[in-house]
């Protein structure tokens, strides 16, 4: 059989790996041609699965599809599940890898809902349910379906519910890394309109995006028609990522089940045993249990920054207030105590504002009224004439208001001291008694006239 032969309907009465006779083509993939036949050996009916080649593939090309079909085979075979279809043998024939495989008798799920139409709400709660313990047993071996859909699920007429084409799962394997996935990485493969958001975003799939599709699925079940499906394959990523789902109009009492199913988080979806629980009850016709609530999600710590130190604005001094104790940079407990003096000394008063404003105020005791009031009245006298004397009127009469300065004039007899009193504003001095100046007679002519003469220093 030549690559390019493997088409369909010339595989019908061919024998392939000496044992296995094609009698009937059962559907046709993307990957392979699933056909029926008898094994000559055993005397039973299985299906076979051929490598769809075609004749213009490249060499790469054909090397990857086998390398899928033979690790669809491994990811089956690792299963053992009544809801996961059994692998019997894989043969070759003529360079091309043959997967042997039981016979399921009945359709898909697709096949049904093309010929019926849409499904009951309990009915597709039961086929998920057995879709979810299938997907679970995979789960536990490490095995990832990533493209449950209607054509992969097989009804078989006794009730059964099987669950095949593993052609995209992913095994978690030690040793050879090329048996762990079976797409490279970049590739987007999987029917587009039941892939996940995590898968659609290209985030790492895990088995709660088993779950998403199985929900995907159920609810094209139920409602007839994908809920994200667009125009164009962009679009549909996008609805898919970030557009919420249309609520369903028929699924009933499926309703908050189909909901917690196909979370947009992959964390806030249930675990198998929790969505299998959900849909027994729903079969059953009982109303099925609240879907755990979805865990908050932790905020994003920041980076902790030790705060900034900054100065003090400086402090002004308000006249009249006292004064601002200094600050020291000891420690509390390192500081000296004061001492007993001082810590009795009775607190000082604040000192009244002083006239000028901004001035510092002086200290208490400190009196220099009297000396203002000489300095004024020499300034006074010097003013009324040059030749008087600072303090005396040109009569001899000392100035009013004159007080003793001991500083300046020292106590004698002539001078006696005076007690300080308390500064006091000083009196208006009276205006000095007129005195008469000498004054001549000048003879004219005719008349005779006075003249005043103009005072003269003594």
């Amino acid at each position: 059989m030549a690559a390019g032969e493997a088409n369909g309907e010339e595989l019908i009465g061919k024998v392939l790996g000496g044992r296995y006779r094609v009698t009937a083509v059962i559907g046709r993939g993307g990957m392979g041609v699933v056909a029926r036949a008898v094994d000559e050996l055993l005397n039973r009916e299985v299906a076979v699965k051929v490598l769809r080649a075609f004749t213009d593939a490249t060499t790469p090309e054909l090397l990857d599809l086998r390398t899928r079909m033979q690790r669809e085979a491994q990811a089956a075979a690792r299963i053992r599940h009544s809801g996961v279809v059994t692998v019997h043998d894989v043969t070759e024939e003529q360079g091309l890898p043959v997967i042997v495989m039981e016979l399921v008798d009945g359709p898909s799920l697709d096949d049904v809902l093309a010929e019926r139409g849409m499904l009951e709400p309990h009915e597709a709660a039961a086929i998920g349910a057995k879709l979810m313990d299938a997907l679970d047993a995979a789960h536990r071996v490490g095995v990832l379906h990533r493209d449950v859909k209607p054509g992969n699920v097989l009804l078989e007429h006794g009730g059964r519910v099987v669950l095949t084409d593993f052609g995209i799962a992913s095994m978690e394997a030690s040793g050879d890394e090329a048996m762990t996935k079976l797409t490279q990485s970049g590739q987007l493969v999987g029917s587009l309109d039941y892939l996940p958001p995590e898968r659609a975003q290209g985030r790492e799939p895990g088995p709660a995006s088993d779950i998403w599709s199985l929900g995907m699925t159920l609810y094209a079940a139920v409602e007839g028609t994908s809920p994200f499906r667009r125009t164009s394959v962009w679009s549909t990523l996008s609805a898919i990522i970030t557009e919420p789902l249309p609520a369903p109009r028929r699924s009933g009492p499926l309703t908050p089940v189909l909901q917690a199913l196909m979370a947009k988080e992959p964390e806030h979806r249930p675990t198998a045993d929790q969505a299998r629980a959900m849909l027994e009850q729903v079969a059953e016709g009982r109303a099925p249990a609240p879907a755990p609530p979805a865990p908050a999600p932790e905020p994003p710590q920041a980076a902790v920054t030790p705060p900034r130190r900054r100065r003090p604005p400086p402090t002004r001094h308000r006249p009249g207030s006292a004064l601002p104790r200094p600050s020291t940079s000891l420690p509390r407990n390192l500081r000296r105590p004061a001492s007993p003096a001082r810590s009795a000394r009775p607190p000082t008063a604040p000192q009244p504002p002083s006239h000028r404003s901004g001035r510092r105020p002086r200290r208490a005791g400190r009196r220099r009224h009297h000396v203002r009031l000489d300095r004024k009245a020499g300034r006074n006298d010097r003013r009324r004439g040059a030749g008087a004397v600072r303090g005396q009127l040109p009569g001899g009469r000392r100035t009013a208001g004159r007080r003793h300065d001991h500083r300046r004039d020292p106590p004698s007899s002539a001078n006696p001291p005076t007690e300080h009193r308390r500064a006091r504003r000083p009196r208006r001095r009276a205006s000095p008694v007129p005195v008469p100046l000498p004054c001549r007679r000048v003879a004219t002519a005719g008349a005779t006239r006075t003249r005043s003469r103009a005072p003269t220093a003594t």
